[in-house]
């Protein structure tokens, strides 16, 4: 039986993720590091309060069989550039630093569609940049997931965000071909193909937002 570290389970795609992996027999504990309670409690469940930015003061406890990296902000939430990088990009980053030191394996984590770190546009050069970091560590089994808009209701106000997902939903049907990568897609299912990719692998390590569609289906 294994363990898993989560990081982000008071987000959205983080709580889906939770819920998955303290369902599934083939764990005996999960590790959550966050800033805040996800608010219950369960008996396979280990919760890790810490400030996220600097996680590496918690390496002694850091050990599992894989992490799995759901953090992520926005510029609303997070309007300096300094503050939304280390987040965006120092905490996946210094959790795969980690990983690399207690030798754990196998790290996911969240990305972005259009991620590049040669990108004009901030948001996707961080995740880009993050990208480049994550792979630097040479963790053996690396799953790096691309979604795109990602729809669902969240507790705090986005109103830009939720027009988006609005118009998305709209022409969603109408992306085909080569285009179903810019559907916007549901946190489950994104949690789903994590779960699948850390206990079935897969053959690539950049995972689209139509791969991530597929592979949470099958």
């Amino acid at each position: 039986m294994k363990t898993a570290i989560l990081l982000g389970a008071t987000g959205l795609t983080g709580g889906y993720l939770l819920k998955i992996l303290l369902n599934d027999p083939n764990y005996k504990k999960v590790k959550v590091f966050s800033r805040s309670s996800v608010g219950f409690e369960h008996e396979k469940m280990e919760e890790h309060l810490v400030d996220l930015l600097k996680v590496e003061d918690y390496k002694d406890s850091f050990n599992a069989d894989e992490v799995y990296c759901c953090i992520g902000t926005t510029k609303s939430q997070t309007p300096d550039k300094k503050t939304y990088k280390k987040i965006d990009m120092g905490i996946p980053v210094t959790a795969a630093k980690l990983c690399r030191e207690n030798k754990i394996d196998t790290f996911l984590v969240i990305s972005a569609l259009g991620a590049d770190a040669n990108s004009g546009v901030f948001y996707n050069k961080v995740k880009g940049e993050m990208q480049h970091e994550v792979l630097e560590q040479g963790i053996t089994n690396t799953y790096i997931f691309q979604p795109s808009l990602i729809a669902g209701d969240r507790e705090e106000e986005r109103f830009f965000e939720k027009l988006a997902i609005k118009g998305m939903k709209a022409i969603n049907n109408l992306l085909v071909g080569s285009l179903k990568k810019y559907r916007s897609i549901q946190p489950k299912t994104i949690a789903k193909a994590m779960h699948i990719c850390a206990n079935s692998g897969y053959p690539k390590i950049l995972i689209e937002s139509d791969e991530i569609q597929k592979l949470a289906s099958e």
